[in-house]
């Protein structure tokens, strides 16, 4: 099948790469000339763990091409994809969907023949019916089906998520856009992605209704993690006695510094606005939007009560930048309000992620980069583990310890424990679980 992807983002790449290595063949569109030039000798603007492999491997295939030649590409093509970005609007948190109907009115300029238009993009409901008006208005005669299919993919694993689907949700009542959209997906029927055919709309608000569960659903557990602290429970023991609950699950129940990245933040408050359009109060996203922003703010706090409050003259290690491991992302990052808290309080900051530190000097230019989790310590007065990368589960506390001038570990995301690490000789400081650290002590 023949398929056009508009937009290079980290969607419309992974997606464009994932159809292709199905045997489809894929043409990304982008505007950017630089972002074409890398993609066509088969390197990623963007990290995602075998990304770069599943390009080059297609490229040469012959079956994935790169192009700033929308028209073209679209003419050619059964279905039509949809992946530009659509941020927050600046000034009222809806999202911007200036990208989406550009893209649609380019589209409709160019189809030739019946053509499937998908929207991959997450768009509030309602979207799909103004990208169906605005096509219908700019080619009457257009022989259109618009579809939404919105993505589920998770940074750092997201090959894996387009390959092995929980669901695959086709919103159309168009009989012969459904048939296109299952051929596209035949490949995986071995893998048993189930499709869910709904209406148009039903689609849309599924993806922004995943999205604001799986948030509160976090926020949920780091306020247990608070209450947990307080009561002296450990908020991990809990985290474990209810995920077992089928009900609930184990998934999203790890307490940490807020979520941040490319769609929590911005889907749940687009949701809120379009809820507030309709006059339906969302009560419950309110609050895990509010506890989300708070709790970020309070993570500077957290590193400063393990020194009585006052962090004048201290150094502190960062270990990882970026929202979550395994991406390059600092979208959002719960290390940006934590740094910028550290440094209002007097604080040197240093720092080291893997992949994310280029990305992070546009955010973070007052602070300094290291090349090493290990030169990052030296002389630190503590570490501050914020992203849980797999190369900060094994670190050697026993080199660590003799590089610092203090031997505290403050652990955001609970990779160790405070039994592991007083072995070594340092205080401990979790998230929502005893800690080794009176504030009255450093």
């Amino acid at each position: 099948m023949q398929i056009a992807m508009i937009g290079t983002g980290y969607v419309g790449l992974v997606s464009g790469a994932c159809l292709a290595d199905f045997g489809h063949h894929v043409v990304c569109v982008d505007k950017d000339p630089e972002k074409i030039s890398l993609l066509r000798v088969g390197k990623s603007p963007i990290f995602e763990p075998g990304l770069d492999e599943l390009i080059a491997g297609n490229t040469r295939a012959g079956r994935l091409v790169f192009t700033l030649e929308l028209a073209k590409s679209v003419s050619a093509a059964d279905a039509v994809f949809i992946a530009v970005g659509t941020p927050s609007r600046r000034g009222d948190g809806h999202a911007d969907l200036s990208y989406v109907y550009a893209a649609a009115r380019e589209i409709a300029e160019a189809v030739d023949g019946f053509t499937v238009i998908i929207t991959k993009s997450t768009v509030p409901v309602g979207t799909g019916d103004e990208v169906a008006r605005i096509i219908h208005e700019v080619r009457p005669d257009a022989d259109v089906a618009v579809v939404s299919n919105p993505e589920f993919l998770r940074e750092g694993a997201a090959i894996q998520d387009f390959k092995h689907p929980d669901r695959i949700v086709v919103g159309t009542d168009d009989e012969r856009a459904r048939k296109v959209m299952a051929e596209i997906y035949r490949p995986l029927y071995l893998n048993r992605g189930p499709i869910l055919n709904t209406s148009r709309r039903t689609a849309e608000l599924i993806k922004y209704a995943a999205n604001a569960f799986l948030a509160t659903k976090v926020t949920f557990i780091n306020e247990m993690a608070d209450l947990a602290e307080r009561v002296g429970a450990d908020v991990q023991d809990v985290a474990r006695g209810i995920g077992l609950d089928n009900r609930i699950g184990p998934k999203f129940l790890h307490p940490g510094p807020g979520f941040g990245g490319s769609c929590f933040p911005k889907d749940t408050t687009a949701l809120i606005k379009t809820a507030q359009d309709h006059e339906v109060p969302l009560r419950i996203l309110e609050a895990v939007i509010t506890a989300n922003d708070v709790r970020k703010r309070a993570m500077a706090r957290k590193v400063a009560a393990a020194f009585g409050g006052s962090l004048r003259g201290k150094t502190i290690a960062i270990l990882g930048l970026t929202f979550k491991p395994n991406t390059d992302d600092m979208r959002e990052a719960p290390s940006i309000p934590l740094i910028t808290g550290l440094l209002d309080m007097g604080a040197r900051v240093r720092a080291f992620d893997p992949v994310g530190m280029q990305q992070a000097k546009a955010v973070l230019p007052d602070i300094t980069y290291c090349e090493s989790p290990y030169a990052c310590v030296d002389g630190a007065d503590a570490i501050v583990i914020v992203t849980e990368w797999e190369q900060f589960r094994a670190l050697d506390l026993n080199e660590m310890k003799q590089r610092m001038a203090c031997p505290v570990l403050i652990d955001l995301r609970n990779i160790y424990t405070n039994a592991e690490v007083d072995q070594h000789g340092f205080a401990y400081v979790g998230v929502g679980r005893p800690t080794s650290v009176k504030a009255t002590r450093l």
